[in-house]
Formats: structure tokens, C-alpha cells, sequence
């Protein structure tokens, strides 16, 4: 009894002196790991050739993007600075133009745009230094709204080929009892992101010849515009149309109309769709266009931390939560069928 009592006493203060030293030995571990982080963080702090002072997770820096993107691109922000408190990126949203030309001067080494680089842009910036980084990071639609007090919200790709042509102009000309009189066509910017998507790839590269275009600055001022101006029809990102107030993400905001789109020479209600993420992915909506990460980061530091960080898990759930579809997220559509009395 006396020997079982001396093993187990042994066996208790055997488990107390390992579990001391293996204290001891992850604390050390610590201190390795906090000594290591400083001096990597204290090498980053040694200014580059350009000025530059950034790591992965500290620093200032400035990105470009297209002012359409800016709503999912600052929940993205939000986000990324909250986990990592030490960072500060200061977006400068602006047309798809300027944000290009400000990458190719190496002004930014991060641009968010519709479209990727082209040759010659490619070969100007590997001239310079860096070697470009081009991939997609999600998908949004290209919106049609119009004014609350219009009930003629559904619509043809056709219809919408005419009236950017020029071949329509009045409301009349599409919905014969309509009283809406010309037909305004707002967009947000005349270099912008929406505005090189509607001439490439709704026009085939032909310039827009609609006689009544209203250029309103930015996505914001579309909306204002349509929603005081019963005769307009806006051109904005879908990412812009979101309820914030519902947190179900499957409601449109209730102060404009957002139009289907029918795919069919006939637009009706049950043959026409709006611009919800199941119908960017099962091909029903027709106007969706990539949005794109451009790095031109040769330190690949912050600019290129944040872009990786929206294409990956936490940033792709960030942007199917703003509306949009990711690009790499697992995506199941359920349809439900709600039986009414």
C-alpha cells in the first residue's frame, strides 16, 4: 500500500515537473516568436528605394478603384483594419481611367477594376519593376433603375441595345400607355467602371448614342437623380442596390425600382430577372461583369496582403454579404416553394 502510494505521489510530481517545464518551454517559445516579429517588424520599418515602410499586417499605404466598387470595398476595409489594427489603407475611388493611369506611374501598386491589364499596360509596368498581378476576386450586375412612381420595370436586352443607341428616346416608344415623356439615361461617371462595361460588352465596342445621357458624378448621385426625376433611367453596380436594413441580403432599397431583364424578345414578369447573386450565377441576369485585383506590389507587402485577403475566405463572405457573388465562395441554391392560403 505504501509503495502504491509513493508510485502515485511520484507519478503526480513527474506530471507537475514536466508540465513546469513544458511551461517554461512554450513561454521561451514566446518570447522567440515576440523577439522575431520585432525584428522582422523593425526591418520592414527601414524605408525601401521607394519610400516605402509597409509589412503584410502595418503601414500606409493608398489603393485605387473604381468608384462603383466603393461599397464592398469598404465593409472590406473595415474588416481587414479591425484584425489588423496597425494598418491604414486610404482608398481613392475615382473613374476606371484614372485609376489605371495612377497604377501605371507606380502612384498605386493596387488598383480594383472591371477589366484586367492589357499588353501594353502589362509591359509598362514590368518595365518599371514590378511584375503585375491580375486575378478575379468576384462578379456584380450592371443595374437598371428607375423612378418609384414608374410601374415599366421589366425590360428586353434588346430594348436596352435600342435605347442605348439611340434608336429609342421616348418612353412611349418602349411601353405605348406610358406618360413618362424622354427618356434620361444617367450614368455615373463618364470613365467609369459601368460605363466601359455597357460600351464593350452590352454595345460590342460601339460608343452609346442615346440623345439624353446625364453623367451625375458617382453611384450615389445616380440614385438621386433617379429618384427626383420620373422620366430617368440609371445605370449603376448592383452592389449599390442592397436594403443595409435586411440582413437576409435579398431585398432591393425601396426608394427606386430596379428593372428585369428579359433574355426573350417579349419581356414579362415571369421571364424577366433582376440582379440577385443566384441569377449572376445560374446565367439568368445578362448584364454581369468580373471585377479584378491588379498588384503591382514588388515589396508584396500591404497592397498585396488586402487584395489577397478579399479573395480569400473571410473576404469572399464579405462580399456575397454586400450583394455580390464571389468568385471562389461554395455557393448552394435552394429554391423554396411558400404555399399562400
Amino acid at each position: 500500500m505504501v509503495i502504491l502510494r509513493c508510485r502515485a505521489l511520484s507519478k503526480l510530481l513527474l506530471n507537475q515537473i514536466n508540465s513546469y517545464f513544458m511551461k517554461r518551454t512554450a513561454f521561451y517559445i514566446f518570447l522567440v516568436f515576440i523577439a522575431s516579429v520585432v525584428f522582422l517588424s523593425s526591418c520592414g520599418e527601414k524605408k525601401a528605394k521607394d519610400g516605402r515602410t509597409d509589412t503584410p499586417i502595418s503601414g500606409t499605404i493608398k489603393f485605387a478603384a473604381d468608384e462603383s466598387f466603393s461599397q464592398f470595398i469598404d465593409e472590406e476595409l473595415h474588416v481587414y483594419q479591425y484584425r489588423f489594427p496597425q494598418t491604414h489603407l486610404l482608398p481613392v475611388y475615382t473613374d476606371d481611367n484614372t485609376g489605371m493611369k495612377m497604377l501605371l506611374d507606380l502612384k498605386v501598386n493596387l488598383l480594383f477594376s472591371s477589366h484586367g491589364l492589357q499588353k501594353g499596360e502589362d509591359a509598362i509596368l514590368r518595365g518599371k519593376g514590378p511584375i503585375p498581378s491580375v486575378f478575379p476576386i468576384g462578379y456584380d450586375g450592371i443595374a437598371f433603375i428607375i423612378n418609384k412612381s414608374n410601374l415599366d420595370s421589366c425590360i428586353t436586352v434588346t430594348d436596352v441595345k435600342r435605347l442605348l443607341k439611340g434608336e429609342v428616346t421616348k418612353w412611349k416608344q418602349l411601353y405605348p400607355n406610358s406618360d413618362k415623356g424622354d427618356i434620361e439615361v444617367v450614368f455615373d461617371n463618364k470613365a467609369s467602371a459601368t460605363l466601359h462595361f455597357v460600351v464593350d460588352s452590352i454595345l460590342d465596342g460601339k460608343n452609346i448614342k442615346s440623345q439624353n445621357i446625364v453623367a451625375a458624378k458617382n453611384s450615389k448621385s445616380v440614385i438621386e437623380y433617379v429618384k427626383k426625376t420620373p422620366n430617368a433611367i440609371g445605370v449603376i453596380g448592383s452592389n449599390w442596390l442592397n436594403d443595409r436594413k435586411d440582413s437576409t441580403n435579398t431585398t432591393f432599397r425601396n426608394d427606386i425600382r430596379v428593372m428585369a431583364i428579359s433574355k426573350t424578345s417579349r419581356a414579362e414578369d415571369y421571364n424577366s430577372w433582376q440582379p440577385y447573386q443566384a441569377y449572376f450565377l445560374d446565367g439568368r441576369y445578362p448584364f454581369v461583369r468580373t471585377i479584378y485585383a491588379i498588384v503591382a506590389d514588388p515589396h508584396k507587402a500591404l497592397p498585396w496582403a488586402f487584395a489577397n485577403f478579399i479573395a480569400g475566405p473571410i473576404g469572399q463572405k464579405i462580399m456575397l454579404k454586400t450583394g455580390m457573388l464571389p468568385y471562389r465562395a461554395e455557393i448552394t441554391i435552394r429554391e423554396v416553394k411558400i404555399k399562400t392560403d
